[in-house]
């Protein structure tokens, strides 16, 4: 428009300049005059008359160059303008389903997303969205095949299609779907955060604690967790594989991954139990009874002094005078001294048991000391007080299960 304004201001300048010129020149005896030949042709007019017309066919010939210009740009223009729109228009569908998704109609948005996906300037966003919409009305189908179209408009964006597609598998207790595609993208990129997120929640799914116990670097490297988080995995990781090995029962497997669990968590109280818990049931108590003496002379814990008691030792009299030790400065501990009263019955002291046993239930009746107390005096013949131990080992369970009944209730 610009333009044309500046072409007619020039327009009338010229015809301005004709006028004032040929009023000077009628002046003039002579006011000039141009001949043009061509063959037996010929053409004159007057100097005046040719300027006005060069001025005329310059301005005739520039519109019809503007005008063949329009006409050729005319079908790209048309184009651009369908082009925007249909993005206009797609924009506005995205906006819409990602209200709809947000209200919970999953299916119009679905189709709304989908229907104006090809003309929008982030196709992507609009496939995973409605993917999520499908995965929310149960559509796994039309989930992964929006996800696919997703990789088809845009295969450099693997990793939040990857990540969306795994999201989805773990909301649809697909575990074993979300880790295949977490270990593709973790070898895509091992430090992504997300990834390293995801792939934490889908081994704890899957019960995959050595896959756990890999990732555990990471997930601290990366900030993934709190340095407390990250102390609390490990704690569960190495319980769990602790307990995994004692069920195989083999306990080379056992202390192999006892001598890879750190020293701070080896002096946990709970991750100690376990280790001599696994390797005790696997027949290797006295492999291990040496250490679990002396993590005992340093952290008394009674979880491990039952450990210590149940030992099948090599030399029972060394393991009840080490255990005797243990009662100088735990003199009234009722755990310890029915311990003390079966280690002695296993080194054949029945007198020494008789004693620790009956201090045990005098210091706190347990029913474990009064079956032991039972059977050393059922050994020796004394019958009647043996029936008396096991009455009262049998009341005194029972109150014990009444008392846990009226908890729960």
């Amino acid at each position: 428009m610009k333009k044309i304004v500046y072409l007619l201001g020039i327009v009338l300048t010229f015809i301005a300049l004709v006028v004032f010129a040929n009023h000077n020149l009628q002046q003039l005896d002579n006011p000039g005059y141009v001949l043009i030949g061509l063959g037996h042709w010929s053409l004159e007019t007057s100097l005046i008359v040719f300027a006005v017309s060069i001025a005329i066919s310059f301005v005739v010939f520039y519109l019809l160059l503007r005008l063949l210009g329009w006409l050729i740009k005319l079908p790209a223009q048309r184009k651009l303008r369908d082009k925007n729109i249909k993005l206009n228009r797609s924009q506005d569908a995205l906006i819409a389903g990602l209200v709809d998704s947000a209200e919970g109609n999953w299916e119009k948005a679905e189709t709304v997303l989908i229907k104006h996906a090809s003309h929008s300037g982030a196709p992507l966003i609009h496939y995973l969205t409605a993917a999520r919409a499908a995965q929310s009305r149960g559509a796994f189908d039309k989930r992964d095949e929006y996800l696919r179209k997703a990789q088809d408009h845009a295969p450099d964006s693997s990793i939040v299609i990857g990540l969306t597609q795994a999201e989805l598998n773990l909301s649809g207790n697909q575990f074993e779907e979300a880790l295949e595609t977490l270990s593709r993208l973790h070898s895509i990129d091992p430090g992504h955060a997300s990834v390293l997120k995801l792939l934490h929640q889908a081994y704890q799914h899957v019960g995959d604690w050595q896959g756990i116990r890999k990732l555990i670097p990471s997930l601290h490297t990366q900030k993934i967790l709190m340095e407390t988080e990250v102390r609390l995995l490990e704690v569960e990781v190495y319980s769990q594989l602790l307990r995994l090995a004692a069920e195989n029962g083999n306990t080379h497997e056992i202390q192999a991954l006892w001598w890879e669990i750190p020293d701070r968590l080896k002096n946990l109280p709970g991750i100690g139990a376990i280790y001599f818990a696994a390797m005790i049931k696997g027949g290797a108590g006295a492999d291990i009874e040496h250490d679990l003496a002396g993590t005992l002379n340093n952290q008394w814990d009674e979880t491990l002094l039952a450990l210590y008691g149940s030992i099948q030792s090599n030399y029972v009299q060394q393991q009840l005078e080490n255990a005797e030790k243990w009662s100088y400065i735990h003199q009234e501990n009722a755990v310890l001294l029915a311990i003390l009263g079966k280690l002695a019955i296993n080194c054949g002291d029945t007198l020494k048991a008789e004693s620790y046993l009956a201090k045990s239930i005098a210091a706190e009746p347990t029913v474990r000391a009064y079956q032991l107390l039972g059977d050393l005096l059922f050994a020796q013949g004394d019958k009647d007080n043996a029936f008396t131990c096991y009455k009262n080992g049998l009341e005194l369970a029972s109150n014990e299960i009444v008392s846990r009944i009226d908890t729960v209730s």
